[in-house]
């Protein structure tokens, strides 16, 4: 897939184009910077549970998990208990996967007592800036940065966070650009 224009002619990366939700998320969001720890612990979240899922269900429900996980707020979601993670089994608006909400629950228990950001602990592992991909057959999976980001995340104790998932959170949080070279998105990582 590469890029492609749509109506309002701006050419965007080819799996944008498949639903508004989709070019929103692409035109607004997608490789610009984020920082601040509970905005990163919501992409790492978010990122977890869309492991063997499209990513646009977790667009869809993205409103639904803000509501049901406070925000994401880390100091909130660290408090959460067992009856917590039965209502959250029970909200159909959310992905349903215990394993998944559980890692949630405490992965913000380690984010709370890591001793630093996690703004800083994530960032650390951005690379350098380099050259926008051609075409999207040009986009790795994994780099030896997510490698080392995940390897140093589960280290610190937290779950569901693999290469794969750890190199969606770098694309998706600005720490790498890969909108491809004619992507009319211009972001600036870091």
């Amino acid at each position: 897939m590469t890029t492609e224009s749509n109506s309002d002619e701006l050419i965007r990366c080819g799996w944008a184009e498949g639903s508004q939700l989709y070019r929103d998320y692409h035109d607004q969001e997608w490789g610009r910077a984020l920082h601040g720890d509970d905005a990163l612990f919501e992409r790492v979240c978010l990122e977890a549970f869309q492991s063997g899922l499209a990513w646009i269900t977790i667009l869809r429900k993205r409103p639904a998990f803000r509501a049901a996980f406070g925000g994401f707020a880390i100091e909130q979601v660290a408090e959460f208990g067992a009856a917590d993670v039965e209502r959250l089994m029970a909200d159909t608006g959310i992905v349903r996967n215990r394993a998944k909400i559980e890692a949630a629950v405490h992965n913000a228990r380690v984010a709370r007592d890591l001793g630093e950001s996690l703004d800083t602990l994530l960032w650390s592992f951005a690379p350098a800036p380099r050259k926008r991909p051609r075409q999207l057959s040009d986009v790795p999976a994994v780099t030896a940065e997510s490698t080392a980001l995940a390897k140093e995340l589960k280290r610190r104790g937290f779950k569901f966070v693999g290469p794969t998932t750890a190199y969606a959170l770098m694309q998706a949080t600005g720490m790498v650009d890969d909108h491809l070279a004619d992507c009319w998105v211009n972001v600036s990582t870091h």
